[in-house]
């Protein structure tokens, strides 16, 4: 064979075996992670606080009138996108963003910087000291909200968009135990009043702090500070941080004024923790809080000034969020995003026969020395019992689940009690998992059907309105949502 035969067919060898190894580098991976688009995100904050008063502040039984701003109010929006997909996470700073609110929101937002409606989330941190989100008669100042709050909504979306620039992410959990109480008890023999349905429950909500009264409480807590962290994957600077704590808020703020609660003031907080730019946008939302809150049972606390205790726990959750985020070994420029919504139908709850009865025989009552003897909240809740009465039979409800590499986002227009987001979480098929509570609409609680048996405030009908298995069926669509995006890998 001749020297020029012999050196061809050794460089079609090392030809064929070079295409060779080339085509087999998708079989490990390497070509996919290459294909995979990175990833870009942006972040704004638009202030929505009421610019004409007074406004009602809602979450009570009664009328709680603002007159002022003690601290803004906003609609935070995170923006996330690759080559596939762009989606939304908004944050409000409100009790409860209708879904109707929302709904037009998303319609502004589609129409300005085309993310579709079904990509976008819209979650309220449930501060008892807003105004109003969907007041569209009455008195002016509270109507002229409503129109902020949905220009707020579209105008953070759209300045996220705006904003997107290549970036880098990574989740990270850590616990604060410390100023979360499950505020659902057992009472000791005795001590148990009357439900406003003239009935006796086995749990009260808030019974105070006696140990004459306290036996043990009726469920968990959750103490995780889940925190998603976002920087400029060019100038690694952080660039937003989105922070999830299951508890229903603080409160004490000074009368007649509006205020985001201790998620505005951890707000104020992480730039400082993380040593931001003036462009860093962080985000508190709330989980599954239904039954938990701030109240220490069984400790007496010190008195604390007006917005004291609101500092004090929003800076301990900055700190939680601070060693989670400084835990984290690396930040990801590639990793896929997933999107998925379900609308389901819910039956709504139907009082029986007796219970209309009852509801109409309190109502009559005339007659002020009976009035006074009257269960505590029995008028409010006789006429919750007859607009049930009066309800369409089912509710449709929103759910949406998001990925963002091995971490997820279930959301849950619900004031979803602890157990079922320690449920999520647990059974998720995604690393770390963040459960957002009144997301998407706002229709009162969601317990177990184990808490439902116990009864309490967050059991009564009219304060939950939808049928007593639904926590089961959310939690099952839920995780088959969580199922699809993970096999979408």
């Amino acid at each position: 064979m001749s020297q020029v035969l012999r050196s061809t067919r050794r460089v079609f060898c090392l030809v064929a075996f070079a295409l060779a190894i080339w085509l087999a580098a998708p079989c490990v991976g390497i070509a996919s992670d290459q294909e995979r688009a990175a990833l870009r995100a942006g972040a704004a904050a638009v202030d929505i606080s009421p610019q004409q008063f007074p406004v009602n502040m809602p979450g009570g039984f009664s009328a709680n009138m603002a007159e002022s701003v003690h601290d803004p109010v906003f609609a935070r929006a995170l923006v996330l996108a690759d080559d596939q997909i762009e989606l939304a996470i908004v944050v409000v700073d409100n009790l409860g963003i209708a879904r109707q609110v929302a709904d037009e929101a998303r319609a502004i937002i589609v129409e300005r910087c085309g993310i579709p409606t079904e990509r976008v989330m819209v979650s309220a941190t449930h501060t008892h000291s807003a105004p109003a989100s969907n007041v569209q008669d009455g008195p002016e100042a509270s109507v002229a909200y409503r129109t902020r709050v949905i220009e707020g909504i579209a105008e953070a979306v759209v300045q996220a968009h705006q904003a997107l620039r290549p970036a880098a992410v990574a989740a990270a959990v850590h616990p604060l135990p410390d100023e979360v109480f499950n505020r659902r008890w057992f009472l000791k023999p005795g001590k148990m009043p009357l439900n406003p349905f003239g009935q006796m429950d086995q749990v009260r909500m808030n019974p105070g702090t006696s140990a004459d009264v306290l036996d043990r409480p009726a469920g968990p807590t959750d103490p995780d500070v889940t925190v998603l962290s976002l920087r400029d994957a060019r100038s690694r600077r952080p660039l937003a941080l989105l922070a999830n704590y299951a508890l229903h808020y603080v409160g004490g703020i000074p009368r007649g004024q509006v205020s985001a609660d201790y998620f505005g003031e951890f707000v104020r907080l992480m730039p400082h923790r993380l040593r931001a730019g003036d462009d860093f946008v962080a985000i508190l939302a709330n989980g599954a809080s239904g039954d938990i809150n701030n109240i220490p049972f069984l400790v007496t606390r010190p008195p604390r000034a007006p917005f004291e205790q609101v500092r004090i726990v929003a800076r301990k959750t900055a700190d939680a969020a601070w060693h989670a985020w400084r835990s984290i070994e690396q930040h990801q420029t590639q990793v896929p995003l997933g999107m998925v919504q379900r609308e389901i139908t819910l039956k709504h709850r139907r009082p029986t026969p007796e219970q209309i009865e009852y509801a109409e025989q309190v109502l009559a009552i005339t007659d002020e020395e009976q009035r006074a003897e009257l269960p505590r909240l029995a008028e409010a809740y006789a006429r919750r019992t007859l607009s049930l009465a009066e309800a369409e039979p089912t509710l449709d409800v929103h759910l949406q689940t998001v990925r963002i590499g091995d971490f997820a986002i279930c959301a849950i227009p619900f004031e979803t009690l602890v157990e079922i987001g320690l449920d999520i979480k647990a059974r998720s098929p995604f690393s770390t998992t963040m459960v957002l509570g009144i997301t998407n609409g706002y229709h009162g609680y969601l317990p177990t059907p184990e808490q439902h048996e116990l009864g309490g405030y967050e059991t009564w009908l009219g304060t939950c309105r939808i049928q007593e298995d639904a926590s089961v069926i959310i939690t099952d669509h839920l995780l088959e949502m969580l199922a699809e995006l993970k096999g979408a890998d």
